[in-house]
């Protein structure tokens, strides 16, 4: 009971309450991601690699804590420094690194998925999103995409304590809640085909905001201008005015269609 007696505290309680909502917060745009990359398996396979991929990403989830705790610094410190006065800087670290790989492989993986509805000639119900992965494929890009999505969040939690107790706790308990909320995402979007291109722009602005977040840690400037990251506000107002013009967009077509069968009938 001694390992756990940090976490029993007032003060401990309410800090993980805090990490808790700042992990289910943090992880909406983890969960589209893997909603997406499910589905390239075979249909009977891709609950089991939601739930699987996330679980192997816990653990290792835990390892990188105990790993930024010992290392922040040297994560932070740069390797690669290079600057040419009025023209570009850059003062790359490991930490800047990981986001910035993550931003541009979800970019990549918005717009591939974008361009591949496109050009779909059957809308059926069989529809795949792009070619196939293997099981073990599809359950190392979730498990490696969890831990570009969770770095920032484990930065954030080393803010607010340096409890591994509560931060651990607090891993474990927005995982459990990830797995149980997967299902749900994937089968939303499995029923609302609609919101699939709205999901696939929302992780098109995470890839945006990764990069943007890397290029500011990278201290990445051209011509003078540092490149600055997109306040977190900024992110949630443009996914709210995306979900709003989508659910207007809905209505008001729908409303166009039965005038049209209206029109028709008469």
């Amino acid at each position: 009971m001694q390992f756990f007696e940090g976490l029993f505290t007032l003060q401990s309680l309410f800090t993980l309450v805090m990490l808790i909502l700042l992990q289910a917060v943090l992880g909406f745009d983890n969960l589209l991601y893997i909603s997406i990359e499910s589905k390239r398996v075979d249909e009977d396979k891709q609950s089991m690699v939601r739930n699987r991929g996330i679980g192997l990403a816990i653990g290792l989830r835990l390892l990188l804590l105990l790993i930024v705790m010992f290392a922040i610094e040297k994560l932070k410190t740069p390797f690669l420094a290079l600057h040419l006065e009025g023209l570009f800087t850059i003062d790359m670290n490991v930490h800047a690194l990981i986001v910035l790989v993550g931003g541009v492989f979800i970019i990549y993986t918005a717009v591939k998925e974008i361009f591949h509805m496109l050009s779909m000639e059957d809308l059926g119900e069989h529809h795949q999103a792009g070619p196939k992965r293997s099981v073990g494929a599809a359950i190392m890009w979730i498990i490696l995409m969890n831990l570009v999505f969770s770095f920032d969040s484990i930065l954030s939690a080393i803010a607010l304590t340096h409890n591994f107790i509560v931060m651990a706790t607090a891993i474990i308990i927005s995982g459990g809640m990830m797995i149980w909320l997967s299902d749900r995402v994937a089968n939303f979007l499995k029923k609302n085909r609609m919101y699939e291109v709205l999901g696939l722009f929302i992780l098109l602005i995470v890839g945006v905001m990764l990069l943007a977040e890397g290029g500011h840690l990278a201290e990445l400037s051209f011509f003078g201008h540092r490149v600055e990251p997109m306040a977190k506000s900024t992110f949630y107002f443009v996914i709210a005015v995306l979900v709003v013009v989508d659910v207007v967009q809905g209505r008001y077509q729908k409303k166009l269609l039965a005038l049209r069968a209206g029109a028709a009938a008469h």
